[in-house]
């Protein structure tokens, strides 16, 4: 768990050596009290705008389609286009793993929206749309907010890095390149998630610096699970709790730690059907990826290597690797 670093300096870093153990040891985290209540009203404010997006006829939806090209992560993106994999790039296996049931989800993708952002956002046309209109000023909105969040949730890792300055992370991610992705997994017959005939979302791992998942306040059945690190291939539940974040590492980070920090599993699944249940509700979610700067070169952070751990990655930059493992996701 993490506390407000508005504390004295004692109790801030006793909360970044609670973090990074839990980071060491898990990947995961359930941040609370993090957020203000004007920053939980965001949030609240845009699970609202997601359902009203995703409730769109498909025609509307479709007017944000999503680039052909499959590193631009902006606009909508359809029920069954996409197919997560797990560090795979070879092209037979890869054409083997899309012919699997696509991911049962549909999504939304917004990044920065500054002039001078690597990605131009593509956004639904509000004047034509009158339920969007204010869409597009919220998202912008809750980006910046997650800025806020993200500079909190990095200095509390960083003041718990042997070694590390406590604004190690801040020359890294000086140019906004994070990423918001609403998330809609639609309702079905129970029967077919539990044949397999559909899935939401099969295990893999993040690839950025780190993620910010906020889970629908309206929830109470979840669907997230997380690998236990202790037993490869148990997954446990990580259900919604109200007003926490979840956090967990990226594979980025992973290495950017010499393998220190942990980046794990995770996957979504259909709630288990309950007693008279013959169809299975629908699932709203927004991870808030946190992303490195593209051209900046990383190599182990301080207090991550020793004698007795050298280090085991050559110095790469961000765009390197990320173009590495998205080529393996769709």
């Amino acid at each position: 768990m993490l506390y407000p670093l508005l504390t004295s300096p004692e109790a801030a870093r006793e909360i970044g050596n609670k973090f990074f153990a839990a980071c060491r040891d898990v990947g995961f985290a359930y941040l609370i009290n993090l957020t203000t209540a004007e920053q939980q009203e965001h949030v609240n404010k845009m699970f609202q705008w997601s359902r009203t997006l995703f409730g769109l006829s498909e025609e509307d939806k479709m007017r944000a389609a999503r680039p052909k090209d499959p590193t631009w992560h902006r606009g909508y993106s359809g029920v069954g286009r996409e197919q997560v994999s797990q560090m795979e790039y070879d092209p037979d296996k890869l054409a083997e793993l899309r012919k699997v049931a696509p991911d049962y989800k549909e999504s939304f993708d917004l990044g920065n929206d500054a002039p001078t952002a690597r990605l131009p956002n593509v956004w639904p046309p509000e004047e034509e749309i009158p339920a969007l209109r204010g869409f597009r000023a919220h998202a912008k909105e809750f980006f910046e907010q997650g800025l806020l969040l993200e500079k909190k949730v990095l200095k509390a890792l960083a003041m718990g890095i042997p070694g590390a300055a406590d604004n190690f992370f801040d020359e890294y991610h000086a140019d906004a390149e994070n990423q918001i992705r609403l998330l809609h997994y639609p309702g079905a017959p129970a029967e077919v998630f539990v044949s397999g005939a559909k899935g939401r979302v099969a295990p893999h791992t993040d690839f950025g610096t780190c993620t910010l998942l906020f889970q629908d306040p309206e929830d109470t059945r979840g669907g997230l699970e997380v690998e236990d690190p202790r037993k490869p291939g148990h997954f446990v539940p990580a259900p919604p709790v109200a007003g926490a974040i979840v956090f967990n590492i990226g594979d980025f980070l992973m290495r950017w730690s010499n393998d220190m920090l942990k980046s794990t599993l995770h996957r979504v699944r259909a709630p288990s059907p309950q007693e008279g249940e013959t169809h299975t509700c629908s699932r709203y979610s927004i991870p808030y990826f946190i992303g490195a700067d593209p051209n900046k070169k990383v190599e182990c952070i301080p207090g991550c290597y020793s004698p007795d751990r050298p280090k085991r990655y050559e110095p790469i930059t961000v765009k390197e690797y990320i173009d590495m493992r998205m080529s393996a996701n769709y």
